[in-house]
């Protein structure tokens, strides 16, 4: 909506009006600080978990290690072609957000989102230090002065560490903890590490110290996602109208000749909201379903002897039979319902799905790229010879003995760079350093008569364990003379 300014120009944004949320006590509160939490400390403990790997792997339980192309997580390591299993782990988190959204709406965004934690965080930073809404609000119109400077440096300062941890423990992530962490305070890390902290201290400080529900309501994408995703069977948070209009204070429903409903128009539900929003306009994208108000409006019935949910999780359909006089609805049956029954099928699929091919995975892998120019040469002899570099993985932690054949292409020998001609057979054994891919350069000989066909190179662990695997290739040689 345009908004005339002082000198009679259009303006095309609305200026902003800074949020105050009020401190309430309630479930949902007691539910966010669990979450705040589990969520925070998940984050910041992570990096300097140790899990054993052995002598030959990094003890870091949770390892992006970019440098060696690996990912571990725990007991498990992820290799750059098991790729899948990361995109399979990121398809599960796109259905669980469809799966949690179908079933109570936002409560990501309410709850578990990053821009939502660290912004309720500093909120209760903005109480300790400038006091509940009234004093901050009180604070924010005064004008400058030692007190109001010295309150601000020191809010800023705590939020300024904050993100700056918050952007410390990211690194952490991509490199052994202890060790990066004696670099980057002695100045020997790498510039890469010193600028990602840089960025995100930054990003950090500024999306939840100052630009808060702004990032929730026009920047982020996911709410609008969020909104297409939900249907008249999704619990959100509501305001039940029929019951609460019309609206009026005790003092007016005890002067008043007509009923009024339940809404005393205290504006707590408003005093509230992260966001600033009032939920009794209806369903809106600036609601996070954080359900504070919730808590603030049954604590008002309380007081007042009312029946608590005036404002409450609902579904649309639900609080249109309620108006019309049925029962509050079943909230089992709201949530397990088949929508979300078939987010939940799809999911539990999807997850078992991967934890079948972790079990199943093999240990060793070989690879072959072939050489192209030249794709054959002729010997002296008459023979026929072909390059390839083999890639043969050790996906152990321990150095294991593999033998290199051949499967197909009768008659045909091979060697290596590192043996003689002479010493050409139809296997070749090598020792594979533990979590290693290591290249082979491989020559194929085979005598003058033989015809362009595929092969195989085969690979077996010669140890107890055991374990194999084969890649097909192509051994090239000239056509036949007419």
């Amino acid at each position: 909506m345009h908004s005339p300014d002082s000198a009679g120009d259009v303006l095309l944004y609305e200026k902003r009006r800074s949020v105050f949320p009020k401190a309430v006590k309630g479930p949902f509160r007691r539910f966010k600080w669990l979450v705040m939490a589990v969520t925070l400390a998940i984050y910041y403990i992570t990096p300097w978990i140790r899990w054993d790997r052995g002598p030959y792997a990094p003890n870091q339980a949770v390892l992006i290690d970019l440098a060696g192309r690996r990912f571990y997580m725990f007991g498990i390591e992820i290799w750059p072609h098991e790729f899948y299993f990361v995109a399979g782990l990121l398809i599960m988190a796109g259905i669980g957000l469809f799966l949690v959204t179908s079933a109570v709406g936002r409560a990501w965004c309410g709850y578990s989102c990053p821009q939502t934690v660290w912004t309720d965080l500093f909120q209760h930073v903005d109480r300790l230090i400038d006091g509940d809404r009234n004093a901050q609000q009180k604070l924010q119109s005064a004008p400058w002065g030692p007190a109001k400077i010295t309150r601000r440096l020191i809010k800023w300062y705590i939020c300024l560490s904050i993100a700056f941890i918050t952007g410390g423990a990211w690194i952490y992530y991509f490199a052994d903890a202890p060790t990066l962490h004696h670099q980057f305070w002695t100045g020997t890390a790498s510039p890469v590490a010193y600028a990602t902290v840089a960025l995100l201290t930054a990003t950090t400080f500024i999306f939840g110290g100052f630009m808060r529900e702004q990032v929730c309501i026009y920047i982020c994408p996911w709410p609008r996602i969020q909104t297409a995703m939900l249907d008249e069977k999704s619990l959100i948070v509501t305001y039940k109208d029929w019951r609460g209009e019309p609206r009026g204070s005790v003092k007016q429903a005890a002067n008043s000749a007509a009923p009024l409903g339940d809404c005393v128009d205290c504006n707590q539900c408003v005093a509230v909201c992260p966001t600033g929003i009032d939920i009794r306009e209806g369903p809106q994208i600036g609601c996070i379903t954080c359900a504070l108000c919730i808590d603030a409006c049954d604590s008002v019935m309380q007081q007042l002897d009312r029946p608590r949910g005036l404002i409450d999780y609902a579904t649309l359909e639900g609080s249109a039979k309620e108006k019309a006089g049925a029962a509050p609805e079943n909230i089992l049956r709201t949530i397990f319902r088949p929508r979300t029954l078939i987010y939940l099928g799809i999911w539990s699929s999807i997850g078992l799905a991967l934890l079948f091919a972790l079990g199943v995975r093999k240990h060793i892998d070989v690879s072959v790229a072939k050489d192209r120019n030249p794709a054959f040469m002729l010997m002296s002899n008459g023979a026929v010879r072909n390059g390839y570099t083999v890639k043969l993985r050790n996906m152990e932690d321990r150095p294991r003995l593999m033998e290199i054949g051949l499967l197909g292409l009768d008659a045909a020998v091979m060697w290596s760079d590192d043996m003689p001609r002479s010493a050409a057979a139809r296997t070749l054994t090598r020792k594979v350093a533990p979590d290693r891919a290591e290249a082979v350069r491989v020559y194929v000989i085979a005598p003058r008569n033989t015809h362009e066909q595929e092969f195989s190179f085969t690979l077996r662990a010669l140890d107890s364990e055991g374990g194999s695997d084969a890649h097909e290739t192509r051994f090239d040689a000239p056509e036949d003379d007419e």
